[in-house]
């Protein structure tokens, strides 16, 4: 592949993947509902692509947009674009043509290309020179996008030197080297993919590409990890519910998995507590991060009994808590999480885009890191361990008392007979907020009102009580990220339980 091989590929996945197809390319890179991929396969679709790449002709550092279609062939196109040094866009499926629209001219976007093909002209024609030369390590590698809950999702940069950072830790904390299987579940676009894909591609690895069409398929998905007995899996807590109540169905366990990593969202307790038993071989984690950040922090679950917390610091992460009165906490306490990682992004690439997210060092270190505001509540105790509370941008205040509703849902996924819960707040002529609940029950469970009446009441202040809870035995709407999808949850007024007369 004379034009994937003809430059290193400026300290990016894309050229440590070229090194290990150099050395094996008869290893098995990528496994899809197609078959196998080796690693001389794709380092030869990589440089067909590298070559149509680079007779776009665009300026250095002028990106293009990739809709992330999992696939060996969109793959190959990404990892001849970082050969390239071209940032791309990557693009979710899911959104609409508007946003999409929307993102590209923010992006300053002309190309859209789709393996195989030339690409599409989203505005004027194209001029400039052959983007392969120059510094990469401070550029663009990939353009992600945040998930868009409200408005325009915004567009957040990451560099070569951010991605390898990551990729180098990664590696060494879950042990991925050659032959290294990985489960891949999240969508192509989403930051579980620097570590799932990424990293793996980097370091040898074989990644085993989750169909999405599948992707919320509990059969499917017991069937994918036991047939390719995947080592590392990181999914959203969906993923192992899905997995478990497969698992449960077909008497299996699943002993080859060595490391299974939870993220994106909160594990309830009674599904962490079915994980030991379901993959008896593995370390269980909880890892948090976010887009702007990569992830933060790490927890390894001793106790599948009671909530997992956020953890401790990744090596290198830089975490600080600051009160609501703005003054920074030195030991325990409670406080919005400011977090600064060697894996982050400088700043969103639309500077408009919640200018007051990417802050100087709120220690006051005239020569310290850049952090980002998290906008997560958390609890750091006398150990340093941090606990998600909820969200700076949830919390409301129902009869005069400051509500989270994140807080509430955490109490009723903690009954044993709830699988599922959301809450929102919603306007009230007289007690400025009333949060409403949807609770997803264990089937055959006969959770009724009563019953949640009384958990809710031993676990909350009366005021953090909803005004209304409706149970269900059907599935809540979920978003592509598996989360469940809030503005879609529409509380009915059956099986209601009335809020208390006193504030």
């Amino acid at each position: 592949m004379s034009g994937a091989d003809s430059a290193v590929g400026g300290g990016t996945p894309a050229g440590a993947f070229l090194a290990r197809a150099r050395a094996h390319p008869e290893a098995t890179a990528l496994v899809d509902r197609d078959g196998g991929t080796s690693y001389g396969e794709l380092r030869a679709l990589a440089g067909a692509e590298r070559s149509r790449v680079a007779a776009l002709g665009l300026p250095p550092g002028e990106p293009v947009a990739v809709e992330a279609v999992k696939s060996p062939a969109t793959l190959a196109l990404l990892l001849a674009c970082q050969l390239e040094r071209r940032p791309v866009l990557l693009t979710s499926q899911s959104l609409g043509v508007r946003v999409r629209a929307a993102l590209h001219e923010q992006a300053g976007v002309r190309r859209v290309l789709a393996p195989g093909t030339d690409g599409g002209t989203t505005g004027a024609g194209e001029t400039g020179t052959d983007g392969g030369t120059g510094s990469f390590d401070s550029a663009p590698l990939m353009l992600l996008t945040t998930s868009g809950s409200t408005g325009t999702p915004k567009i957040v940069p990451l560099t070569a030197t951010a991605v390898m950072e990551f990729t180098r830790w990664a590696a060494g904390h879950f042990g991925i080297g050659p032959g290294t299987t990985v489960l891949n579940h999240a969508p192509l676009n989403f930051d579980l993919c620097l570590l799932d894909v990424w990293t793996t591609l980097a370091h040898g690895g074989r990644i085993v590409l989750v169909d999405p069409d599948r992707a919320a398929h509990g059969p499917h998905l017991l069937e994918q990890v036991t047939r390719h007995r995947p080592e590392i899996v990181q999914a959203v807590p969906m993923f192992y519910r899905l997995l478990a109540d497969a698992a449960d169905r077909e008497g299996r366990t699943l002993p080859g998995v060595r490391h299974a990593v939870f993220t994106g969202d909160s594990m309830p307790v009674p599904l962490l507590g079915r994980l030991p038993a379901l993959l008896p071989g593995a370390r269980l984690s909880n890892l948090y991060g976010c887009t702007e950040t990569n992830d933060s922090f790490l927890h390894e679950v001793t106790d599948p009994t009671v909530p997992a917390p956020l953890g401790r610091p990744l090596p290198g992460v830089h975490a600080v808590v600051v009160a609501p009165d703005g003054h920074v906490l030195e030991g325990a306490g409670s406080g919005e999480l400011y977090v600064s990682t060697p894996f982050q992004s400088h700043g969103y690439l639309d500077a408009r885009a919640r200018p007051a997210a990417f802050v100087p060092d709120p220690r006051g270190t005239a020569d310290g890191p850049r952090f980002f505001r998290s906008g997560d509540l958390v609890h750091r105790d006398a150990d340093g361990r941090h606990t998600l509370l909820g969200r700076t941008d949830f919390q409301v205040k129902v009869r005069g008392v400051r509500v989270n509703p994140q807080e509430v849902e955490h109490v009723l996924l903690d009954h044993p007979d709830v699988t599922e819960a959301a809450v929102l707040a919603r306007p009230d002529p007289v007690a400025g907020n009333l949060l409403h609940a949807v609770v997803r029950r264990t089937p055959g469970s006969g959770l009724n009102s009563l019953a949640l009446r009384g958990h809710l009441a031993r676990g909350l202040p009366r005021a953090a009580v909803p005004g209304t809870v409706r149970i269900t035995d059907e599935p809540l709407p979920r978003t592509s990220t598996g989360k469940v999808d809030r503005d879609r949850v529409i509380p009915a007024p059956a099986r209601t339980i009335r809020p208390s007369k006193e504030s």
